[in-house]
């Protein structure tokens, strides 16, 4: 696959589940239920999870390790919000399809460094990523946020402190999208879904299978169904 075709994926899926979860036109800000939809504020309320996974406080925990298991989770989940931020802006703002915007990300600066190996996290400076992580929220908690120029430049900068690049994150926003629908198509909702499969639960065989090789959501998909216990 090429870097393009990563993007594109990872924002057909995530227009997929927004349309199931919100219902058709969520662009215009609105679900389905009439909620209102603040994908600025899933942003920085994920950012602030993830400073939760550094060993920021001065008076408890002082030696505690950095949760780089959970920092990746988080770098994920925000992710999840800001291609959404971006397919709202896109189609209101804009009137482009997903096509054009896919191409808009990948010419925004410092996404080629970003398609390359990430640092070593074993030096992180974890000050300096908590300080550009809170960059991301002051980017999100105004009016107006410039999403290519700045907060896409800064979050492709986080990611590969926190040694995370475009092959790291396609991996696991792919995984995660694809055992959202997998529980949902097996009896989640009505309680008939196993997520315990034999010793370890569902999302580690996921990243199990995924150890060796990166996958797109079919080929997860297919073989998820070939394993799962049910």
């Amino acid at each position: 696959m090429t870097n393009l075709e990563y993007i594109k994926e990872m924002f057909l899926l995530q227009q997929k589940l927004n349309d199931e979860t919100n219902g058709l036109d969520w662009e215009k800000g609105y679900t389905k239920n009439g909620k209102i939809i603040n994908w600025k504020r899933c942003i920085y309320m994920e950012c602030a999870e993830l400073i939760d996974s550094f060993n920021w406080k001065h008076w408890k925990d002082i030696d505690k390790p950095i949760d780089w298991e959970n920092a990746v989770i988080e770098i994920v989940d925000i992710w999840h919000f800001i291609i959404s931020l971006v397919l709202e802006d896109g189609k209101i703002n804009r009137g482009k399809g997903i096509d054009r915007m896919a191409r808009d990300v990948t010419d925004v600066q410092g996404f080629e460094r970003f398609t390359k190996e990430p640092y070593s996290i074993e030096d992180a400076p974890s000050a300096e990523i908590i300080n550009d992580i809170e960059k991301i929220i002051h980017e999100t908690t105004g009016f107006k946020v410039d999403i290519y120029d700045s907060l896409l430049k800064n979050y492709f900068s986080l990611c590969l402190k926190c040694g995370v690049n475009l092959k790291v994150l396609y991996k696991y926003y792919i995984a995660k999208n694809v055992l959202n629908g997998f529980r949902q198509d097996h009896g989640y909702k009505d309680g008939t879904y196993k997520k315990q499969w034999g010793k370890v639960e569902d999302n580690i065989v996921m990243l199990e299978i995924l150890e060796d090789k990166i996958m797109n959501a079919e080929e997860l998909y297919k073989k998820l169904e070939i394993v799962y216990p049910g």
